[in-house]
């Protein structure tokens, strides 16, 4: 079956430059020159995929991937002109999956979104449950006590990671290495903007699950397993 890729971008030229690599790799391609254009053929189309400008006219691109968020889980790759990291932040706390810096290599974007997709076709139909937490890899949805979790396909990637792992310290390049297969080419402080994301979904009564080892890692504590 044909991918679906939709483009935000207000930059005609970049924009249909981006299209055609994508068109070349076999994705239908959709092409969106606004925010507020961007979010409604995405929830109209259903993209496989998105790639989505981080600033754009009408609504921003941080507004738009933390929409789409709330209702989907769908993968976004955020580009943006700035090369500081306080842009790329913004990008994946917002709840983007990854991130290119413009100007940017079309050839590496698609190679970078096919691997995202890979990803998600190759998750085994499955669930865990750890405590109050339950993620269902095949429909690539998370639950707290039995309500919907809106995250993005890299931080459901991460909590599958910790909750095979419960109560065992992992370091950055571990969770890189086990969740995403080596393949994260962000710098690896992005780690710690999604765990950030799923601590603040997964806070309950003063209970931070998701706990900072200092100088080693990260650890999801659970006192009632059951896996």
């Amino acid at each position: 079956m044909q991918k679906t890729v939709l483009i935000v971008e207000d930059e005609t030229r970049i924009a249909q430059w981006v299209k055609t690599y994508f068109e070349r790799a076999g994705f239908y391609a959709e092409v969106c020159a606004d925010g507020r254009s961007g979010l409604q053929t995405a929830r109209q189309l259903a993209p496989d995929i998105i790639v989505l400008d981080l600033m754009l006219p009408g609504m921003s691109g941080e507004a738009v991937c933390e929409a789409l968020r709330r209702e989907s889980d769908v993968p976004i790759i955020m580009l943006t002109a700035k090369g500081a990291h306080h842009d790329r932040i913004t990008g994946l706390e917002s709840g983007a999956d990854d991130y290119m810096v413009k100007p940017f290599n079309p050839e590496e974007l698609v190679a970078r979104a096919n691997a995202i997709l890979r990803r998600v076709k190759g998750k085994v139909q499955n669930s865990l449950q750890c405590g109050p937490v339950s993620l269902d890899l095949g429909a690539r949805v998370a639950t707290l006590s039995g309500a919907p979790i809106a995250l993005s396909v890299a931080q459901i990637t991460l909590l599958e990671t910790f909750m095979r792992h419960p109560n065992q310290v992992l370091t950055r390049n571990q969770l890189i290495e086990m969740a995403f297969e080596g393949n994260f080419d962000a710098f690896d402080r992005a780690i710690d903007s999604h765990i950030r994301r799923l601590r603040k979904v997964l806070h309950i009564e003063n209970h931070e699950p998701i706990q900072t080892v200092y100088g080693a890692g990260y650890k999801y504590v659970v006192t009632d397993l059951n896996l």
